[in-house]
């Protein structure tokens, strides 16, 4: 389909759209907040020992390099708890912003302060973290608790949400986990750097929802030097190596044979991905509407950011774009494998303001992801796709051009011929 026939048929249902932003408002952070305290309070008495399956692990990075690492355990025990989880299975059920804030604010983050170096500790609080981590579904624990919890949602733009944090005492595996042989490789190999285990581990099929939580219990890397990572810094660190993995295969690739447009919509945040004839070159920018969360003022402009990288990629990490960069850059190169091309690739997520609660990069990266289903639209040039994407985008092709590299060097090109 001709790009113009696309956006001569695109049309959004603004007055549906308003009514949809308005039901999901109406679920306050601080009502997931009450629900999550009221469960604590059922399941959770004194200093009792709190039994549940823990499906993923937390590692803070405030006053590292001693930090608070915890299990997140659904405290509905009757729960399953791999719906708590974050995975790409949330994009394929139509997860909205309420559906995660229920899922996460129902999570117990039971902590315990440690140091970060852990190359050898497989017993106690971190060694139970370490095996839920490692092992191939959730696993049954018990957790001694000690002190009243902290009912406060802690959220950010890369990790996911955690509900009510309590103090551990202590925790003990309730089952023997199961490892699945190529993590219990990367264990054993003492010698393997973490970027190399990661690749492995990707290669072997593992989505990087995984191995961000080997990598963070400190569970990849060569032996002395195993560390916990903060769960932040890992997702960011894994979507990293996945991406550099496969840039290097696609290197000697054909380009794309003409210029396509993709598109997707997902939590109120929209993704148009042009991809052009050419070796790779990858650019994300970010258009953050006022009065979202990123961009609180209502009455401001829009909030404009941009990062890129040429062939060889990048020696230093973002500037503007954080960990959405890498997510949505994985992305793109998962399609660019998959039909073994290169490509000039321009992303352009527009946040709007019904982004009201922010759920994680994890949206990024599936939004992308799935943005390759179906035909896309085509362009005659790149900056002609650009041009015409202007009358669906909420700011002007010279705003894009004092910030996209891409499209002020098509420009320049343009003037120069």
């Amino acid at each position: 389909m001709r790009l113009e026939e696309f956006i001569d048929g695109f049309e959004r249902d603004e007055s549906a759209r308003r009514r949809q932003l308005a039901r999901e408002k109406s679920y306050a952070i601080t009502d997931h907040l009450e629900e999550a305290e009221r469960q604590f309070e059922q399941v959770v008495q004194g200093d009792s020992l709190f039994g549940s399956t823990a499906p993923e692990i937390f590692v803070g990075r405030s006053n590292y390099p001693e930090v608070l690492t915890g299990l997140l355990s659904p405290m509905d025990r009757a729960a399953d708890a791999a719906e708590f989880a974050t995975s790409g299975e949330w994009y394929r059920r139509g997860f909205g912003i309420d559906d995660v804030l229920q899922r996460r604010t129902g999570l117990l983050n039971s902590t315990r302060s440690t140091q970060v170096n852990v190359s050898d500790v497989w017993d106690g609080f971190v060694g139970v973290q370490r095996e839920v981590a490692i092992a191939d579904h959730p696993v049954d624990v018990e957790v001694g608790l000690d002190g009243t919890p902290e009912v406060d949602l802690s959220v950010d733009d890369v990790s996911t949400p955690t509900g009510p944090r309590a103090r551990a005492r202590d925790a003990t595996l309730a089952e023997n986990p199961h490892v699945p042989r190529p993590v219990e490789k990367t264990l054993e190999d003492d010698d393997w750097r973490a970027e190399g285990a990661m690749t492995y581990l990707y290669r072997r099929g593992f989505d990087v929802y995984d191995i961000n939580s080997i990598l963070s219990a400190g569970a990849l890397g060569r032996g002395r030097e195993r560390k916990l990572v903060p769960t932040r810094w890992s997702i960011t660190a894994v979507d990293d190596t996945a991406g550099q993995y496969l840039r290097g295969t696609l290197r000697n690739a054909a380009g794309v044979d003409e210029v396509q447009v993709w598109y997707n919509e997902y939590m109120a945040n929209e993704y148009w991905v042009v991809l052009a004839p050419g070796t790779w070159e990858f650019e994300l920018v970010e258009l953050k509407a006022p009065g979202s969360i990123w961009n609180p003022k209502p009455d401001g402009s829009y909030h404009v950011a941009a990062d890129s990288e040429g062939y060889d990629g990048r020696t230093a990490y973002v500037d503007e774009t954080s960990g959405a960069y890498y997510a949505a850059r994985l992305g793109v190169l998962e399609h660019l494998e998959s039909v073994d091309r290169q490509a000039t690739c321009l992303v352009i997520r527009h946040a709007s303001d019904g982004y009201w609660a922010p759920v994680g990069v994890w949206q990024i990266r599936e939004g992308v992801r799935n943005a390759f289903e179906g035909e896309p639209a085509t362009a005659e040039t790149f900056h002609g796709a650009v041009a015409q994407l202007e009358s669906q985008l909420p700011v002007g092709l010279s705003a894009l051009r004092r910030k996209s590299n891409l499209v002020a060097g098509m420009q320049s090109q343009l003037t120069d011929f």
